[in-house]
Parts: structure tokens; C-alpha cells; sequence
């Protein structure tokens, strides 16, 4: 065999190993992934002393950002909670779309928060309502779950002014309200097929119950916040990165103005305001004292360190992957096919989002290859965006930080987290590819 079909055949077998290690020996996820990361890097051939530094390289950078995300997250989503403010948003959603439609409403819910935010961002917010909900109409927890999952997802990949598909608008030259447009047109029933329609077939068919590590709890019933004061805390963040997304757009590029608002507008920074008015709105104007919103913020942090972790460790297998020439072999293997290039493009992301785990990297790495084909191509670069997006979140398997989020927060076995989030982000990738190729024959 070739290099390029020897590295992809090592990296097959390093994922097999990590998910007998997992399954049938019962190791725990980090330290299955750091012995697999460790020993896939040495067989691939980074040398000796690299090694560890190129796996610690790939943690750094995926914990600089996730740690703080996911902390500061789930301080917000527990004030959320303690306060009653998620079973005021929960009783809210409900009555608007009645107890049977509940699931639809968690992903409206989620595609509109989703649109300026990352994906691990919105799913922390919107945990403890999806508890919340479950607990409110009697359904189980990933009923709810999933089409959130789905909408965040769908956003996430295809929407800009997240940043890969910002990139990709920009790379091949897309306008950015067409693009918004055809995201959305193909996005929606996108989500709807790979949420509530599927949840409701698959959900019946988990076979593990389950156990979440970081379910919310609340305390005795109190007064609930209004609706209104709950929403525009939990949406704060969210309208914070919005701004910060669109400061270039609105001001020099430079300027005072534009920079105060992209650093406000950062997760992290937005996060914390969020955090901070919470103390205030859902805290101590609920009649809390200081000493414990310290207690709920110390209390419910304990619990996403694993998650944070194997997240962490995750990304340092991804990078092991691209650093051993993983991701060039794949894009050697796509490039001989000779493929329409919507589906060239989706193909491209799809491989290199199974190796890497990341479908920001997928996307970005896609986009290098793909934009000098599109003036050849004669595709509406809209839709090649869209087409790439929806490559860059098939298959979420073990090296993906959402795999762990969805596993770990909801208690799922692994068999269960592959028939549920796996398949669903499964469904959003090809569901959006037929799509795509449908506005494409007809445009």
C-alpha cells in the first residue's frame, strides 16, 4: 500500500482500539484517548520528542477555550436553574407549543440562540431547560435533548457569522446574505428530520436509562423570575457576540469602538457578563445571598471536570491525527475522485472531520482546498458553503468534544450516544447534502 493509505489504515485502527478500550475493557475515555493519542503518534511517525508536546499542543488549545466556556456555562445555566428561571422559560415554551410539541420547541429554541454562538456555548445554556422540560412534560431528558442538539448543530456548521462559515462565505466569495438565506432554508427541515422527527423514533429504542453526572437540581418552589427578565439574562451572552460578530461590519475596522466590541463580544467575555448579571437578576433580586451564589457557583463545578477533560484529551487525538499527515492522506485520497464539487467539498470535510473530531478544522482545512474550483465550478458559492458545513459534522465519534458533552451530560452509554448523537449529526450531514443538491439543480 501507499503512505497515504497506510497512515489512513492506522488511524482506523487507533479509532477501533479506543473504542474496544472504552467498551469492552471499560477505561476510562481520558485515559483511553491518551494512550491511544500516544501510541497512534508513534506508529505515524511523529518523532519521539515531539510527541508529547504535539498531544499536549492539541489539549492546550482546545481547554483554553472549552474549560472557560463550559465553567462559566454552567454557572449561568445553574442560576438558571436555582433561581427557577429554566422551569419559568420551560412553562413558557410549553404553553406556546402545547406538551406534545415540546421537543419542536427546544430546537426553535435552539437554532435561534445557536445562530452567534458556539456550539459547546449554547449547549450549556440550554441543559438545565432541557431538564427542566423533560421533567415538565414527563418525557426522557434526550427527547428533549437531541433536537436541541440538532439545532445547535445545524447553526453551528452552516450559519454564518460563525466563524468557519465565515471563512468559507468569504474563500469563495459568497454573499453573506445569500448565504444566511440558503443556510436557513436548507437548515430548518434539516433540523427537523435529524431532531424532534428522529428523537421520536430513536429515544424509545435506547436501552440504557439514563443517569446524568450533571443534572441540575433545585430546591423547594419559590416565586419564579418573569419570563422576560430570565429570557434577556440567558440571551445576554448571546446578543453580546452577536455585536461582536458584526462590529466590522458596522464600524472601522480598528477603531476603538469595533475592538471594545469584539472583545465584549467574545464567549468568554460574554460568558462572564452573562454570569455576573445573573448574580443580580436571577440572585440576589430573587432574595439570595452572596454566600450562596458562591455555594451554587462552587458546587456546580465539581461535576464538568471529566467532561472538560476527555473534551481536552479529544482535541490532543485530533491533532496527534493531523500532525501525523492523517488529514493529507485523506485529502490525497478525496482529490483523485472525480466528484461534482458540492459533493467534493462535502466529501473533503466529512473525511477530515472524522480524523480530526472538529468541524471548525474541517471546514477551514476544506475551504484551502475547494475555493480555487468554485469560479470553475459554476455552483452558487452559497451552496458550497452549506455543502461543506454539512460535511464537517458527520459521523461525531470519540475524538469529537460534542460525542463527550451529549455522553457525559446526559448519562448515555456509548452504544446508546452513537444510535442517538452520532446518527443524528449523521442525518444533519446528508439530509443537508441532498438539500444542497436539490437548490443546486434547481437554481
Amino acid at each position: 500500500m501507499s503512505g497515504g493509505a497506510v497512515l489512513l489504515v492506522e488511524a482506523l485502527a487507533a479509532i477501533v482500539i479506543l473504542i474496544m478500550l472504552i467498551v469492552r475493557v471499560q477505561l476510562s475515555p481520558a485515559i483511553a484517548l491518551i494512550l491511544v493519542s500516544l501510541g497512534l503518534a508513534w506508529v505515524v511517525g511523529i518523532p519521539p520528542a515531539e510527541i508529547v508536546r504535539t498531544f499536549e499542543g492539541g489539549v492546550g488549545n482546545a481547554l483554553g477555550h472549552i474549560a472557560l466556556v463550559v465553567g462559566l456555562g454552567t454557572i449561568l445555566g445553574r442560576m438558571l436553574v436555582q433561581s427557577g428561571g429554566a422551569e419559568r422559560i420551560a412553562g413558557t415554551i410549553v404553553g406556546w407549543f402545547g406538551a406534545p410539541r415540546a421537543d419542536w420547541a427546544m430546537m426553535t429554541v435552539a437554532l435561534v440562540v445557536g445562530l452567534p454562538v458556539f456550539f459547546e456555548v449554547g449547549f450549556v445554556l440550554l441543559v438545565p431547560i432541557v431538564f427542566t422540560l423533560a421533567r415538565q412534560v414527563g418525557a426522557h431528558p434526550m427527547r428533549i435533548a437531541l433536537p436541541m442538539a440538532a439545532g445547535l448543530s445545524v447553526v453551528h456548521a452552516m450559519v454564518p457569522p460563525h466563524p468557519a462559515a465565515m471563512l468559507a462565505a468569504q474563500s469563495y466569495g459568497a454573499d453573506l446574505g445569500l448565504t444566511i438565506a440558503f443556510a436557513l432554508l436548507i437548515g430548518v427541515p434539516t433540523a427537523m428530520v435529524a431532531g424532534p422527527l428522529y428523537a421520536r423514533w430513536i429515544v424509545p429504542r435506547l436501552t440504557g436509562p439514563t443517569s446524568p453526572s450533571t443534572a441540575p437540581t433545585q430546591e423547594a418552589p419559590r416565586e419564579l423570575p418573569g419570563f422576560g427578565v430570565t429570557v434577556a439574562t440567558l440571551l445576554l451572552p448571546v446578543a453580546l457576540m452577536l455585536a461582536g460578530s458584526f462590529a466590522s461590519l458596522v464600524l472601522p475596522t480598528g477603531s476603538p469602538p469595533e475592538s471594545a466590541l469584539r472583545l465584549v463580544g467574545s464567549p468568554v467575555v460574554a460568558l462572564l457578563a452573562a454570569v455576573l448579571v445573573s448574580y443580580w437578576t436571577l440572585g440576589l433580586a430573587r432574595g439570595l445571598s452572596l454566600e450562596t451564589i458562591r455555594d451554587y457557583t462552587n458546587d456546580c463545578l465539581a461535576p464538568t471536570a471529566m467532561i472538560t477533560l476527555v473534551v481536552g484529551v479529544g482535541a490532543g487525538f485530533g491533532k496527534v491525527l493531523t500532525a501525523g499527515g492523517v488529514s493529507d492522506a485523506i485529502i490525497a485520497a478525496a482529490a483523485q475522485a472525480h466528484l461534482p464539487v458540492v459533493v467534493l467539498a462535502w466529501l473533503i470535510a466529512a473525511l477530515l472531520r472524522i480524523a480530526t473530531g472538529s468541524a471548525t478544522v474541517a471546514m477551514a482545512t476544506t475551504v484551502g482546498i475547494v475555493a480555487p474550483l468554485v469560479t470553475l465550478s459554476g455552483t452558487r458559492p452559497e451552496l458550497l458553503v452549506i455543502a461543506t458545513g454539512a460535511g464537517s459534522v458527520v459521523l461525531s465519534h470519540v475524538n469529537d468534544g460534542g460525542f463527550w458533552l451529549v455522553k457525559e451530560y446526559f448519562g448515555l452509554s456509548m452504544a446508546d450516544t452513537v444510535r442517538s448523537w452520532t446518527v443524528c449529526e449523521t442525518l444533519i450531514s446528508v439530509v443537508a447534502l441532498i438539500l444542497t443538491l436539490g437548490v443546486s439543480a434547481v437554481l
